[in-house]
This record gives structure tokens, C-alpha cells and sequence, in this order.
């Protein structure tokens, strides 16, 4: 199959719809929210556990849908996603939000797990700040009642960072972790970008760079996942444990280009050269240290002697440093980025893109082939590639003078 011009805004468009696609109509529940957990062919495999992190990214997946293509469903997508998000996984009693429940004939059959993490919330903040961006007005109250919430429960003045897990009750859990901060940020940067208001954008900034600078500081310039209470680094948390999807040990190569997307985002409301080359700096470091001469794509970990930990390859780690290319491509006039923006596309469109039955697979092996069928399970449903899409979408309308919509 002949690629595509990655670079073609109509193309860009065209196979976000044609992701979309494959969610709706088959991810509907008519009893409430979505369904979370689908195989390669789009059989819902589990139709009962909803976790958190998906209802969340579903309203993110509809409601830019609905600001994009404008089309009715994606908008009642939209309120129905937000609907099981309030009245499913928020607890009116103390403000949380479940972390994973059963439901069951149009009603929560059982809280699988109450931990309120500030991962979860992140996402939750996130939706409702997209949710406003889309036209529901109601958003902008969660979104306030959601910002006092992590200020109350997870924000640590003296550490500038957010605390990550609580328990039911709200009793801080030791752990720390710069995940959760780095999607408080992304957050905090929509929280800003749907209200004008510069508190969010303060604490965005803030939150990056006490993540990229101070933490950095202590792993050699470069980004730990995990650290105790103190903030200081633990190096042995979930070393032997490659199954917590959440806290991977290791380096992440697709956060780092993660942060560096995130980097440019702030630096486009506030310039600043040394962000700038910062961002540019991780991405570098990522792609030169996890990027498979062999195979192509990006390697999920490498250890704190740049050695490769864990050479699968997952969707979100390609996704997040396709958009990092292509901002930081526009951001530096660089033309190497724009080199590695196709490098990684022709990549994907290769090996990650389901030609058959749309949207990303998951997860691949170091060579490519595929090891599992499970194209969404919890927390995927194809935000990380979808949002992409829309970053570059933005940067390639920029880039040729024209923010007219691309039918698709």
C-alpha cells in the first residue's frame, strides 16, 4: 500500500473520522456510558468494567469530534461520556472519583476500586475543560469544582508537584510520580485554553518545571517515573514488574516526548528559549536512545545505563512523538524533526494503523508482529493517537495559512 502525504491536513482529517468510526456506533451502551474493552475486530469483550482513565478520554475523543466534524452523535457522544462520568464514577459524598467499577443493568453494581488518584483526576479536569471547549457550559462548574479538589487533596506548595494516590478516605499514599503531573499539566494547559484563566496556565508552567528542571535535575537531565514521599528518586520501584501500564519502570521514551509536546504547548502562550530547548533536548534523547534501527518504532523503556529495558512497542509512545515532531518541527524550523514526523508516520502507517478494521493496535513485539488481539483495553480507546492527530492538524493548517475545516 502506497502511504499517504503525511504532511496533507485532508489527509490528517480523514483517518482521525476513520478512528472514530470505529468506536461509534459499537462502543455505545444503551445503558450508560461506553464500552471500554474491545478486540482488533471491535467485539466488546468485557461490556461491565469501566475504568476512570477511559470514561474520561471518551469525552475527549467526542467532544474535539464534535468541534471538528461537527457532527450531532459526536456531540450526544459527548453527553453521554460526561453523564457517566458525574453519575457513575463521581462520588457525591466525598467529591472522588472511582478508579475502576462494575456496571451492571444501567447501574454501578460495585466500586472494583476507590482509590482517588490524582492521574484520574488529571483526566477528569481534562474532560470537563474539552467539554466546555465543545459548548457544554455545565463543564465549567466541574472544571472549577475539580481544580478546588486537586488543590485541596493532592497539591504539595512545598514541593510544587501533586501528591499521586489517596485512599477512599483521602489518607495521601506515599508513593509520588511525575505521570500524574505530567497529565495535571496537559490538563491545567486545556484548563487554560477553555477559560482564559492564567491561574491554570500558572500551575501548568509551575507543575513542568519543577518535573523538567528540578526532578530532571536528578537523572541526569532526563525524566524518572518514580520517587518516594520526599521526592526523591526511587530507583527500584516496579523494577521487576512489567505489567502496571501506569508506572513502568524505567525511562519512557514516549514521555519524554510527551513532556517535550507539552513543553512547546506552554511555550506558545509563553515564549521562552530555554523551554524550548529543553523540549527539543528530551526528544533527541528519546529518539536517539529507544528508536529500533532494525524493526523502526520506538522501544516502551530504557534503563538508567541507556540500555533498552522493554523493547515492545506501544501505540501512545509513537503517537505522543509524532505530535512532538511536528511541534517541534514548527517551534524550531528545524527540518530533522519534519525528517523523524515521516520517519515515525511511515512507521505506523505500516505496523500501527489496523488497515482492516481501523483505529491503532495496542502493543507490538520488538520485530513488529503482534502478541496480543485486545486493540482497547482500559485507557486507550485511541486518545493518545487522536489527540496527536489534532496537534498536527494544527500545525499543518498553521504551517499552510489555512484553519478552514478538512471535510472527512
Amino acid at each position: 500500500m502506497k502511504p499517504p502525504n503525511f504532511q496533507d491536513t485532508e489527509f490528517i482529517a480523514a483517518h482521525i473520522a476513520e478512528t472514530l468510526r470505529f468506536y461509534h456506533p459499537r462502543a455505545i451502551d444503551p445503558t450508560g456510558g461506553h464500552y471500554q474493552f474491545l478486540l482488533d475486530d471491535g467485539t466488546v469483550y468485557d461490556p461491565h468494567t469501566r475504568h476512570l482513565v477511559s470514561s474520561t478520554r471518551y469525552v475527549f475523543i467526542w467532544a474535539n469530534a464534535w468541534r471538528r466534524f461537527g457532527g450531532a452523535h459526536h456531540l450526544s457522544e459527548t453527553k453521554r461520556a460526561l453523564d457517566f462520568l458525574r453519575g457513575a464514577h463521581r462520588n457525591p459524598r466525598t467529591g472522588g472519583y472511582a478508579w475502576l467499577l462494575s456496571w451492571r443493568d444501567g447501574a454501578v453494581a460495585q466500586v472494583l476500586d476507590a482509590t482517588n488518584h490524582c492521574y484520574g483526576l488529571a483526566f477528569v479536569l481534562l474532560a470537563y475543560a474539552h467539554g466546555l471547549r465543545a459548548g457544554i457550559t455545565d463543564c465549567r462548574v466541574w472544571l472549577q469544582e475539580t481544580w478546588n479538589l486537586m488543590e485541596r487533596r493532592f497539591w504539595e506548595p512545598a514541593q510544587e508537584l501533586y501528591a499521586d494516590e489517596a485512599g477512599p478516605d483521602w489518607t495521601l499514599r506515599p508513593y509520588r510520580g511525575q505521570n500524574a503531573n505530567m497529565h495535571a499539566c496537559e490538563a491545567l494547559i486545556a484548563a487554560f485554553e477553555a477559560t482564559a484563566e492564567q491561574q491554570f496556565l500558572d500551575r501548568a508552567e509551575q507543575v513542568a518545571r519543577s518535573i523538567t528542571e528540578r526532578q530532571a535535575a536528578l537523572a541526569d537531565g532526563l525524566i524518572w517515573e518514580h520517587y518516594r514521599e520526599d521526592w526523591s528518586i526511587d530507583w527500584d520501584y516496579n523494577r521487576n514488574d512489567r505489567s502496571n501500564i501506569f508506572r513502568p519502570w524505567g525511562f519512557q521514551p514516549g514521555h519524554l516526548t510527551e513532556w517535550a509536546k507539552l513543553l512547546v504547548h506552554i511555550n506558545r502562550h509563553r515564549p521562552d528559549d530555554s523551554r524550548l530547548r529543553r523540549a527539543a533536548f528530551f526528544f533527541d534523547t528519546a529518539l536517539a536512545t529507544a528508536w529500533d534501527a532494525q524493526h523502526g518504532g520506538i522501544a516502551y523503556g530504557f534503563a538508567p545505563d541507556r540500555s533498552i529495558c522493554d523493547g515492545d512497542k506501544y501505540h501512545w509512545v509513537q503517537a505522543e512523538s509524532l505530535a512532538a515532531a511536528a511541534l517541534l518541527a514548527e517551534a524550531t524550523g528545524e527540518d530533522k524533526y519534519w525528517n523523524w514526523y515521516t520517519r515515525l508516520w511511515d512507521y505506523c502507517w505500516e505496523h500501527f494503523v489496523d488497515h482492516e478494521h481501523g483505529a491503532w493496535f495496542r502493543i507490538l513485539a520488538p520485530d513488529n508482529h503482534k502478541i496480543t488481539n485486545e486493540k482497547s483495553p482500559a485507557g486507550k480507546v485511541d486518545y493518545h493517537n487522536m489527540g496527536a492527530c489534532y496537534d498536527m492538524l494544527e500545525v499543518l493548517q498553521r504551517r499552510a495559512g489555512n484553519g478552514a475545516r478538512s471535510g472527512a
